[in-house]
């Protein structure tokens, strides 16, 4: 690979360069898709080491680019690697690419059963739109860049404004580990833009075979769009809206009310609010234990105050959205956090209450409001708790904080969140993303525009590959992972069976 065409990438680029790059993608693609997994998993490894070799250099300039604190980029840093590892290790134990063979029986009557196997392969180049909020695990050689090389598909990655030099110098990492693993001219590339509109008309390009973005409402929704315009349309995964709704049951705030609303104001304010898995709505029933939970998560929202945001224009946004619930019908100051004098773009950390009836009746309770905002909601009665639940539009998470009793008591509850949420959370709070094989970090419409697939853990993968059957070939054309002999000593289906059995 030439490196210097990635260390260059600080210098925007227009149309006709962008072309050239999806250009390269492609033709990099006919070599990548065809190298055999181990290849794939020496790049990603390779990554990794470069990445941890430049550590001291991309923490200090990522927390100096995101105000971001230099102990979280040292977790998120952690977390990016073992991401890169876990690709890498899915890679060499092979059964992801779900081998399905149905061996032939020629003597079968009326109609004689053809040889038919399968696996999946993967789409071709994809572009990939990265976050601001995690500079590292959601960025450059985040879970999107990392799932779609472990697939086989080259990566247009554009740059996020905000975190310029961070994503350089992470793309130079992936391009030195793509010179010393040998893999082709194209296979990844880092586009720094000249214009929004480019951004768009990426996806519009007829090459162009999947996106993967993380973002805003607005963003998702304007990429999907372009893709659906499309002579041939693309899948979009694009993460975009959530409020990660926290239901607390009243057995749960007898027992532990004031332990639980700590926790959940930690969750709320932790980076800001600056994460897509902070819990923006706590809905309760009134009571005497409801009333006691409210005061103590008064109280702590009171003493909170968190560092700066993201970018001026995030903040903005954010101060905007506060003012817009402060207004709203019914609405009701519970508690306003702290900020530093002389502190720039600091959120205050803020929670509303409001009554369940009116929270059902205004779409503005239940948006997104991104930074450490909280909208607490107190039900009438079980029922009227059962009604939002089943008002809530898809998200990343839903909560329940409960004990055995409640849970039995709220068995409805459950059931109704199954279809509004990715995960769901019994007594833990939404911020924490394991990063493992049986994540979901997705949900349906809008936090995702395909609730089908996550952005986190190995299931990622399957968003750019397709499954593919190969019909009565000659051994010596199918794939390796197809073959009879089982070269990779693979986990396959074989007439139904899992085995690691030659056919």
């Amino acid at each position: 690979m030439n490196t210097s065409d990635v260390i260059n990438d600080h210098i925007p680029k227009d149309w006709a360069a962008v072309e050239q790059d999806i250009e390269k993608a492609t033709f990099a693609f006919e070599i990548y898709r065809c190298l055999p997994n181990r290849s794939r998993e020496d790049f990603l490894r390779q990554i990794a080491v470069e990445l941890a070799n430049d550590r001291e250099r991309l923490i200090e300039t990522c927390s100096r680019e995101s105000h971001l604190p230099e102990a979280r980029l040292q977790g998120e840093l952690d977390r990016t690697l073992f991401q890169i590892q876990l690709f890498a290790d899915l890679l060499k134990e092979g059964s992801w690419i779900n081998a399905i063979i149905d061996t032939a029986i020629p003597e079968r009557r009326p109609i004689a059963k053809p040889d038919i196997r399968q696996m999946q392969v993967p789409l071709g180049p994809v572009c990939v739109y990265g976050a601001s909020n995690f500079p590292f695990a959601f960025s450059v050689a985040g879970g999107d860049t990392i799932s779609s090389l472990a697939a086989g598909c080259p990566v247009l990655y554009k740059v996020h404004p905000n975190q310029p030099e961070t994503a350089h110098l992470t793309a130079t990492c992936i391009a030195k580990a793509a010179h010393k693993t040998g893999m082709p001219d194209g296979v990844f590339a880092s586009l720094w833009l000249t214009s929004q509109d480019i951004g768009i008309k990426i996806v519009s390009h007829p090459l162009v075979k999947a996106v993967g973005f993380t973002g805003s409402y607005t963003g998702g929704m304007a990429l999907y769009n372009a893709a659906a315009r499309r002579t041939t349309p693309i899948p979009v995964y694009a993460e975009m809206s959530s409020i990660n709704p926290v239901f607390l049951l009243p057995g749960r705030l007898a027992e532990q009310g004031e332990k639980t609303a700590s926790m959940l104001v930690a969750s709320n304010v932790l980076g800001a609010g600056q994460f897509c898995t902070n819990p923006g709505l706590l809905v309760l029933i009134e009571s005497e234990d409801t009333a006691k939970f409210l005061a103590s998560y008064a109280e702590q929202v009171q003493e909170q105050s968190v560092h700066r945001m993201l970018s001026a224009g995030i903040y903005q946004a954010y101060r905007e959205g506060i003012a817009q619930l402060k207004a709203a019908k019914g609405a009701s100051l519970l508690a306003s956090g702290q900020v530093e004098a002389g502190e720039a773009e600091q959120p205050v950390p803020t929670a509303i209450r409001v009554s369940g009836r009116d929270f059902l009746s205004q779409a503005l309770y239940s948006k997104e409001y991104f930074g450490p905002a909280s909208v607490l909601v107190t039900a009438a009665n079980k029922e009227e708790l059962l009604q939002i639940a089943a008002s809530l539009n898809g998200q990343l998470t839903a909560s329940v904080w409960c004990t055995e009793e409640d849970t039995k008591l709220f068995d409805k509850l459950f059931q109704v969140l199954e279809e509004k949420a990715g995960r769901l959370i019994v007594n833990g709070a939404p911020t924490g993303v394991e990063v493992c094989h049986a994540m979901v970090h997705g949900g349906p419409f809008p936090a995702t525009t395909d609730g089908r697939s996550t952005s986190v853990g190995t299931q990622a993968i399957y968003r750019f590959t397709r499954p593919l059957s190969y019909q009565n070939y000659p051994q010596h054309l199918l794939p390796i992972e197809l073959q009879d002999s089982n070269p990779q000593h693979i986990w396959r289906r074989i007439n139904g069976e899992v085995t690691k059995n030659e056919v």
